[in-house]
């Protein structure tokens, strides 16, 4: 069964926004906003935002600053999915991928499929762990972040969602790097 046990506290996680685009300012980036905004909505920690180009070693260069960071545990980043000669944040994340979530790409993809139909697939939305840090690579549009953030990754990160979750399993994290596995 899933939904909110009111038994078991809420746990602030940090989050860090990448938004990823050669013509967004900080004054017109309405998907980072919309990230921003409801990341603090759900009474968690925005640690840091950033705008970087379209351009897989600026885009691995933030992503990998912030995984360094003990205070960032989830990264966001919001643009660069698409297919244009411009669209590369998969390609700059993913090697850095230690682990996998194809889960998370199938789940978000179910979800926009119900707003825009079959032009979903012109999304390569993916998700990853770097080290101990969540990483999601999504669209660049405010409705995508939206349908991320509140179709999945607001549930996610929220200890008393159930059957589980993200931050429970978050001191679990390291094991294989523990291991050296």
């Amino acid at each position: 069964m899933t939904g909110v046990d009111d038994t078991r506290p809420f746990i602030p996680v940090g989050f860090a926004v990448l938004t990823v685009s050669d013509t967004r300012t900080t004054a017109d980036d309405r998907s980072g906003d919309t990230l921003a905004a409801r990341i603090s909505e759900a009474g968690h920690r925005l640690i840091a935002r950033a705008i970087a180009p379209d351009d897989r070693q600026a885009i691995a260069a933030q992503v990998q600053a912030w995984t360094a960071q003990a205070d960032v545990d989830v990264i966001i980043t919001t643009g660069g999915t698409g297919f244009t000669g411009r669209d590369v944040t998969p390609e700059a994340l993913e090697p850095l991928f230690d682990k996998r979530m194809d889960g998370f790409s199938a789940v978000f993809h179910r979800i926009s499929q119900d707003k825009i139909g079959t032009s979903t697939v012109q999304s390569r939305a993916t998700a990853g762990l770097i080290g101990t840090t969540f990483v999601f690579v999504l669209p660049g549009s405010p409705g995508a972040c939206k349908d991320a953030w509140d179709g999945i990754l607001k549930a996610q990160f929220d200890y008393r969602h159930m059957p589980c979750n993200f931050v429970e399993i978050m001191p679990r994290l390291d094991e294989h790097l523990k291991r050296g596995a």
